[in-house]
Parts: structure tokens; C-alpha cells; sequence
């Protein structure tokens, strides 16, 4: 058997969000995603997972990409015709899809860690959450140990109700251009209920203009033991160079060590 089929597994976004509501595959973030891919490519076995929710482009997309599609994105917005369950059986469906085609196609490696950027990012912060919160392993017998959020704003999505209570939660279906809460009810957020413990590593663009929704994900929904910042000097795409693509690939990799991997 192939030495890549049996390395570690990592599920990746595979779109990329542009302006918080529409994600794409634009041809020069192809090449930076690829980047990181080949050089994680010695140590994981990227797997990259669809986002099923259609979409029209967004006002950033402009006239370049506007053949592009089709455009997709992870969450519905709240007037789509979806409920909360709807939408995270979708988004599982997705996920599922992606894991099961790779092992179909030969691979065996454990499924050890998540990879998002934007709101990739945010979802496999909220992947994580949700497995913490079941303590238990998913249906495959692993379980994600480790979760690389790059670009991701909070809050943290509700992707189980039963188990998953703090109303500090987004929900699956909400509006996506929204805000994410500026001031936590303190008397909830003491509860640390809402709290991310699975450690990650969180990438953020010193120069993206929305910072600051990602340091919310970053401060006030993860466990600052567990919780590693890289920053880089960038705006809001996924590094590129080989000077900004390399402490990446170090973090990764020591988180990885970190959790046994």
C-alpha cells in the first residue's frame, strides 16, 4: 500500500470564504491552498470537503470570478427555507461524503484534525465543540484531536442542541453578515459551557479587516491553554509565501505532536 494512504487524515474546507456569506475556489487561492497542502503532504492526508449550501456570488466576487462558480458556503442564512436540523445534517452529509470517498478510494489512516479558513474556520471550531460536548467518537471510531482555524470569526455554532445548551451559540441557520456578540451575558460565559477545550491553532491575518470577529472565536470561545495564535502579515486569504507558510506548517505540526499524532 502507498505510504500516503496510510498517513494521518486531516478534512479541510474546500472552499473559501470571501465575504463571510459566499465561498469559491478562485484560481489564485487555488495555488495558495496548494501551498500548504504540499507541504503538509509529507506528514497528513488533506481530505477536502465540499460546502453544500448554494449561493449567488457575493459584491467581492465582482466581474473576474463571476464565471467561477457554482458558489457555495457552509452555513444557511436564516431566509433560506431551512430549519437548524436541515442544515447541520447537510453539512454532516458533506463531511461524510469526503471521508467515506477517501477510504473508498483506499486510504486508512486515522481522521486526526479539522482544517477551515474563514467560515471553514468557524465550522470545524464548532465540529470540535460539538465532539467535546458528546464525549464520544464519531461513527468512524476516531476522534479529532486537534483543529487549525484560520480566519475564523465566532461565535461557535450550535450543532447539537441536546448537548451543545449555552445560548452563547450561534445557530446553524442565522444571518450570516451579522455580528457576532460583542459583550458575553457574564453570568452564562462563567458557566464555560460555550467553551472550546480540543486544542487549536488559530491563524489570523494581521491586516484582515475583520480581526477582530476572529479574535472573538479566539478569546471569548476557546480554552486559552489549549488555544495557540500564529499571526502573519496579511489580509483575509490563506498564506502564500514561503516565509509566512512555514511557521503554519510548524504549528500544525507541533500541535499534532502536542496530541499525540
Amino acid at each position: 500500500m502507498p505510504e500516503i494512504l496510510m498517513l494521518a487524515r486531516i478534512i479541510c474546507s474546500r472552499h473559501i470564504g470571501i465575504n463571510g456569506t459566499t465561498l469559491y475556489i478562485p484560481p489564485r487561492l487555488v495555488v495558495q491552498c496548494r501551498r500548504l497542502s504540499t507541504c503538509l503532504q509529507p506528514y497528513f492526508r488533506l481530505v477536502f470537503a465540499e460546502a453544500p449550501f448554494v449561493c449567488l456570488p457575493g459584491p467581492d466576487v465582482g466581474t473576474v470570478f463571476a464565471d467561477s462558480g457554482p458558489f457555495k458556503r457552509w452555513l444557511a442564512d436564516e431566509k433560506e427555507h431551512y430549519s437548524d436540523a436541515e442544515v447541520v445534517a447537510t453539512i454532516d452529509a458533506s463531511l461524510a461524503a469526503a471521508m467515506q470517498g477517501d477510504t473508498r478510494a483506499g486510504a486508512t489512516g486515522p481522521w486526526v484534525g479539522l482544517l477551515g479558513f474563514s467560515q471553514g474556520g468557524k465550522l470545524a471550531a464548532s465540529l470540535l465543540y460539538r465532539q467535546q460536548r458528546q464525549q464520544q467518537p464519531r461513527a468512524s471510531g476516531d476522534a479529532w484531536r486537534f483543529g487549525v482555524i484560520m480566519a475564523g470569526r465566532g461565535p461557535t455554532v450550535c450543532l447539537d442542541p441536546e448537548t451543545c445548551p449555552s445560548v452563547l451559540l450561534a445557530r446553524p441557520r442565522a444571518e450570516l453578515l451579522a455580528p457576532p456578540l460583542q459583550k458575553l451575558d457574564q453570568a452564562e460565559a462563567a458557566k464555560g459551557h460555550h467553551v472550546l477545550r480540543v486544542p487549536t491553532l488559530h491563524v489570523h491575518g494581521r491586516f484582515d479587516p475583520d480581526l477582530k470577529y476572529h479574535k472573538v472565536l479566539l478569546h471569548d470561545y476557546c480554552e486559552p491553554s489549549t488555544a495557540r495564535l500564529l499571526e502573519w502579515a496579511g489580509d483575509h486569504r490563506v498564506p502564500l509565501k514561503p516565509a509566512d507558510v512555514t511557521p503554519v506548517v510548524d504549528g500544525i505540526l507541533k500541535l499534532a505532536a502536542a496530541t499525540g499524532v
